[in-house]
């Protein structure tokens, strides 16, 4: 996930799936005492795991608002892709693991489906209200992926909530379809093996949603960079500065969606006081929050660029903007080691 943004908590969608969830969940089990259907078996088990995921994914969300402390000096924002994680992982074990397992079961102790009606109306039911908050979460996605598509918003999106809600529903109205195909077939074959290959088909579509969820949700927990956009933003903000000479390097990576830790080495003018380079390095942090306002924590170290260094170590193009006659001018030019190596191991 690391190009486009993608922040936001959002809640609406999360809330829009659950309660969807909820009311499907509770169809499904009803259709299934009904008719018996493994189909639908399988698809109960899935929305009561999504339900519980749409939890989790809210507990995130509460709990990464914590304040920082001293055992957690950066902030809790990473909660938000813990529990991401976690959702992914019962989405595999509850949803994708039971519905592969009912699936094999059932082919190979294939059962007769008794009011197979009941189960198509269900069934269509749940893609209805699936469909609502697919919709919902499509919208959410639409505010904030901008030119990129879909999958590149997944990818990219530092926001773990409505990724998952998305893929989530998506993988729930494809499930559904599975799921009637099945009770469909076992009806016109007179047949139920059917209705195992169907419940079959949804588990492996579970899985494969689990991988890409466990996948993404793994490299946000790592630390992912921050977008090209903010770092060019980043970049300007710090240029725009007239005492600064150049950015020599900088690095930023998100503590959370909406909160990223920056760290830049910068050569500033080096006839620069320390007053004077203590307020232009105030000026360089405002106009980072200004330009990228998730850069909560922001470390500004001054330096001196030495890659274009000559043979005797050398910078020419710094010659400009050093006093001569400051007692540390040989070693700031590279003419002398500003350390003795023999002092460090002696």
């Amino acid at each position: 996930m690391s190009d486009a943004a993608g922040h936001g908590h959002g809640t609406g969608a999360v809330l829009a799936a659950l309660g969807a969830n909820l009311a499907i969940a509770a169809a499904k089990f009803g259709g299934f005492v009904v008719t018996g259907s493994s189909s639908m078996l399988a698809e109960s088990i899935h929305s009561v795991a999504d339900s519980g995921n749409q939890c989790l994914l809210l507990l995130g969300g509460r709990r990464a608002r914590r304040a920082p402390d001293e055992e957690h000096p950066f902030g809790y924002g990473r909660e938000r892709y813990f529990w991401a994680f976690v959702v992914a992982l019962v989405l595999f074990v509850l949803g994708a693991l039971f519905a592969i397992y009912e699936g094999l079961h059932k082919i190979e102790h294939p059962e007769a489906l008794s009011n197979p009606e009941w189960a198509v109306g269900i069934l269509l039911f749940a893609m209805v209200m699936e469909g609502l908050s697919f919709r919902t979460a499509k919208r959410a996605a639409d505010n904030l992926r901008g030119e990129a598509g879909y999958w590149a918003f997944i990818r990219r999106a530092k926001g773990p909530e409505i990724p998952v809600v998305l893929l989530e529903d998506l993988g729930a109205l494809v499930g559904l379809a599975f799921a009637l195909i099945g009770v469909t077939l076992t009806v016109i074959t007179d047949d139920p093996v059917w209705d195992g290959y169907g419940t079959l088909a949804i588990g492996v579509l579970l899985g494969i949603i689990a991988i890409v969820l466990v996948v993404e949700m793994k490299s946000l927990l790592i630390g992912e960079s921050a977008t090209t956009k903010d770092l060019e933003a980043m970049h300007a903000a710090i240029g725009v500065e007239p005492d600064v000479i150049k950015v020599i390097h900088l690095r930023a990576v998100h503590l959370g969606p909406e909160e990223i830790l920056m760290g830049a080495k910068v050569e500033f003018l080096h006839e620069l006081d320390l007053a004077e380079l203590s307020a232009a390095i105030d000026r360089v942090e405002r106009n980072i929050r200004m330009a990228v306002p998730a850069a909560r924590l922001i470390y500004i170290e001054p330096d001196v660029d030495r890659s274009d260094d000559g043979p005797a170590g050398f910078v020419p193009d710094l010659v400009g903007h050093i006093d001569p006659e400051d007692p540390d001018y040989a070693s700031i030019t590279g003419q002398v080691p500003a350390v003795d190596e023999d002092d460090i191991w002696s």
